[in-house]
């Protein structure tokens, strides 16, 4: 589920969105995919180079690549010296994104790491990264959240900014019943962030749930 909002709604918000045509011509691409529900929206890739953007955001993190599409937004942002770490493990999908990064002329400042995010993510902090990012974006496998939102909160500089994407999982965090694997990360994860004193935090309803984390 791309968002929970009404079709209607849905549909009026994408349509208000800024994007490129690059990025609307990946999206058309994506569409056709048999996971293309795992591509974020427009709206939301909207958000992402706000949020870089306001915070001067010159290295950043993306852990769960899929096609590009928020790679672009990122990127975008980025002063022209700035990389993005590209953490996925599909040599496939991220083929498309690696052609939609040059068309966009952002190739220069993306970083692909085809290798295990969490392995990625040690190896930065074992090369001196610890302290030193200013934004990462976690959209990958929901049971490996919390691990990869540890290690980010190592990365990040004080007043640097997570954005984790489907922490609403389509509503099924609201169910009471006990649900699959990656809803119970989802769900012990959103408590453990409320809760988290290291952090200032938001959940908010964009898209299929995106919580927002400041490191303090």
């Amino acid at each position: 589920m791309r968002s929970l909002l009404p079709e209607a709604v849905d549909k009026y918000v994408a349509s208000l969105a800024h994007e490129t045509d690059v990025q609307a011509r990946l999206r058309e691409e994506t569409s056709k995919l048999s996971v293309a529900g795992m591509q974020i929206g427009a709206d939301q890739g909207a958000f992402l180079s706000l949020l870089v953007s306001a915070i001067g955001a010159k290295h950043a993190i993306e852990i769960g690549t899929f096609t590009g599409y928020s790679a672009i937004s990122i990127a975008s942002a980025l002063p022209e010296d700035g990389r993005l770490i590209c953490c996925d493990v599909s040599e496939e999908w991220t083929e498309i994104a690696k052609r939609y990064w040059k068309e966009a002329r952002l190739d220069a400042r993306i970083d692909l790491r085809l290798a295990p995010a969490l392995d990625t993510l040690n190896d930065l902090l074992g090369d001196g990264g610890e302290g030193t990012f200013d934004f990462v974006f976690i959209d990958a496998d929901k049971t490996g959240y919390d691990a990869y939102y540890e290690a980010s909160l190592d990365l990040l500089r004080p007043g640097g900014l997570i954005a984790l994407d489907n922490t609403l999982w389509g509503g099924a965090v609201a169910e009471v019943a006990k649900g699959d694997a990656d809803t119970e990360a989802l769900k012990s994860l959103n408590l453990k962030i409320a809760s988290d004193s290291r952090v200032d935090s938001s959940l908010l309803t964009i898209g299929d749930g995106v919580t927002l984390v400041r490191k303090r």
